[in-house]
């Protein structure tokens, strides 16, 4: 039998066959994917073949081809991947400037490996309702230096029905993952679009102003029109992984642009004379903050997470 993954539990996944079963399923044997060190050889958003056993559950015991994925850095392993879903149309970060704030250099890497991965990005700007003057002139900011880097960005209240009318013809027809920090607002979002879901949903860490885990597996939503929405965990960070560092800057859109204009041709834009993505930031065409996310970027080779150059 033939299926998609539609939820990940750790152990078991719940698979969807091709005729509309659901089926629990673990994986058989000490299946593993070729070329690929992860925590978990299967993720939701895959196609699988499974077979039956008596008890009614099933062993999934290969795996298409997948079109794209993405990973982070394992949290306990630097050296292997954690495939967060694959098969995807596109990937909505949810970000905050406030209650909590979400970071650059978090929103930067994910960019980053969303274009490693050549899935289409959206920045989702929530709890705007929230917002001082202060930080609602920031998250202008925000928007508009993410826009002209050429990312779509919504600033949207997830509470609010004007959410689900500005995101579901985004959304309809698509496989799409949803991803942020913890106490972003995943969630409510969730539940605004999709009321039948239920999400559970949690306040805010008033010590930290932290997010608390409300999500702890992964699963796919169907759409009523078609599609499905890939709710995730909060995620604390985005350690990059399995990138060659010089590699890291074709990920940076606007840096890869001036990056054509530098001396050399093996430039990594930190030191080398001639090179005309130092002096972009310097004249401000390119933003302090993503060139720091670059740098820190390229700092991960030294924790391990790159494989070794050939």
């Amino acid at each position: 039998m033939h299926g998609l993954v539609i939820k990940n539990t750790g152990s078991w996944y719940t698979v969807k066959t091709d005729d509309g079963a659901v089926v629990e399923s673990k994986v058989k044997g000490n299946f593993r994917l070729k070329g690929i060190r992860s925590t978990n050889p299967v993720a939701v958003g895959d196609y699988v073949d499974i077979v039956m056993n008596p008890e009614g559950t099933a062993f999934i015991t290969s795996i298409d081809d997948r079109r794209n994925y993405i990973v982070r850095k394992s949290q306990n392993l630097s050296k292997q991947s954690h495939i967060i879903a694959a098969n995807l149309d596109q990937a909505f970060l949810m970000v905050t400037v406030a209650h909590p704030e979400t970071s650059t250099q978090f929103i930067d890497r994910f960019l980053a490996t969303a274009e490693a991965y050549r899935i289409p990005a959206t920045l989702l700007f929530n709890k705007t309702d929230l917002l001082t003057p202060e930080e609602k002139h920031y998250q202008e900011m925000m928007v508009t230096l993410y826009t002209t880097i050429g990312y779509p960005c919504l600033q949207i209240s997830a509470i609010q029905d004007t959410a689900r009318q500005e995101c579901m013809p985004l959304l309809t027809g698509k496989v799409t993952l949803i991803s942020g920090n913890s106490g972003v607002g995943k969630s409510t979002f969730i539940n605004t679009i999709l009321p039948d879901a239920h999400l559970r949903t949690a306040e805010i860490s008033d010590a930290h102003d932290t997010g608390m885990h409300t999500t702890t597996f992964s699963g796919m939503l169907e759409l009523p029109d078609g599609g499905y929405l890939i709710d995730t965990p909060g995620i604390k960070g985005f350690g990059s992984f399995d990138m060659e560092p010089e590699e890291i800057s074709s990920y940076f859109k606007e840096i890869f642009k001036f990056s054509r204009h530098c001396r050399f041709s093996n430039c990594t834009h930190t030191h080398e004379p001639g090179c005309a993505v130092r002096k972009a930031v310097e004249e401000h065409y390119i933003a302090e903050s993503r060139y720091a996310s670059y740098l820190s970027m390229l700092e991960d080779k030294g924790e391990g997470k790159y494989r070794a150059a050939y």
